[in-house]
């Protein structure tokens, strides 16, 4: 379904799970789109969940935004919930949509019950956090271009782009295991491959300005302050991440307002959110249904 924003941009949005259940918001990571893994769409509708995606603006199916911060998502994630009739929900993100999930938290905090970063990104800004350090060599291209400008930034993403889609599932799977863990590359040989495959080349595939258009979200300040945060947050990071180095997720525990800190050594980037889903679901679920009042008897 489609969601239009009161600056009348489109949002595109996807729901799986229990229409009536509680709900909760997920947000994609960077490049990606709002696609909804069989596991998670398993556990929402096992818990009595109802799970939102969408796509951020200049994804997809979704009206790019120029100039968008990390702060944006949180009155885009509300024009969506007033348009589906939802006050109250709760928020994870992976990866570049960690901070997504944050903004929520942050910005709406008497709507948002909870949040959780997975893999996700620390503020760039952060005096305390060398932000680049551990990252791989793509990582250091892509970042290296934006601050040469949003023109390079924007070739470097349109080429990355042209060789996903010419690529094809098969070779694009394949390209991705030398940049992963053994237990990240393991998960690309389950049907999580073909459906990062699917969800990428629909994000990707009539334009690169989310993809650009996160990179400078991530670079530029946020928009709202972590450490003043009133909401519950859990961060969890994998010890065999190689994609966010594990240091950001120990900047966002020590910073993070009260946040509550789950390292797992076995786990990677891609695993969290999918394998491990339901645990995830169910710690939002327990905040979530925990902070709604009981209807009057």
């Amino acid at each position: 379904m489609n969601v239009t924003t009161s600056d009348g941009r489109t949002l595109h949005v996807v729901e799986a799970g229990v229409p009536d259940g509680p709900a909760i918001v997920w947000h994609h990571g960077t490049p990606d789109s709002g696609g909804i893994y069989r596991l998670a769409r398993e556990s929402a509708e096992q818990r009595g969940l109802r799970l939102l995606a969408y796509d951020r603006p200049g994804y997809g199916g979704s009206t790019p935004h120029p100039g968008r911060t990390v702060a944006d998502a949180a009155s885009d994630v509300g024009a969506i919930l007033d348009e589906l009739g939802v006050e109250r929900f709760a928020t994870y993100g992976l990866s570049g949509g960690g901070p997504h999930a944050l903004a929520c938290a942050a910005l709406l905090p008497d709507r948002c019950a909870a949040a959780v970063s997975v893999a996700g990104v620390g503020p760039a800004d952060a005096p305390d956090l060398d932000w680049m350090a551990g990252m791989g060599e793509g990582n250091e291209a892509e970042f290296g271009a934006a601050r040469e400008g949003r023109e390079r930034l924007t070739e470097f993403c349109a080429e990355q782009a042209e060789a996903i889609l010419a690529a094809g599932q098969d070779q694009f799977v394949e390209s991705l295991r030398p940049h992963l863990s053994d237990v990240d590359a393991e998960m690309l040989s389950s049907d999580y491959g073909a459906f990062l495959w699917t969800t990428l080349s629909a994000a990707i595939e009539h334009g690169v300005e989310g993809w650009v258009d996160d990179d400078y979200a991530f670079l530029a300040p946020w928009g709202f302050d972590v450490e003043a945060m009133r909401v519950p947050v859990l961060v969890w990071q994998g010890v065999q991440d190689l994609m966010v180095p594990a240091a950001h997720g120990s900047w966002l525990g020590e910073h993070v307002a009260g946040a509550e800190v789950r390292i797992f050594p076995d786990e990677g980037h891609l695993t969290m959110a999918s394998r491990r889903v339901g645990e995830l679901h169910e710690w939002l679920k327990d905040h979530l249904t925990a902070s709604t009042p009981s209807p009057p008897a």
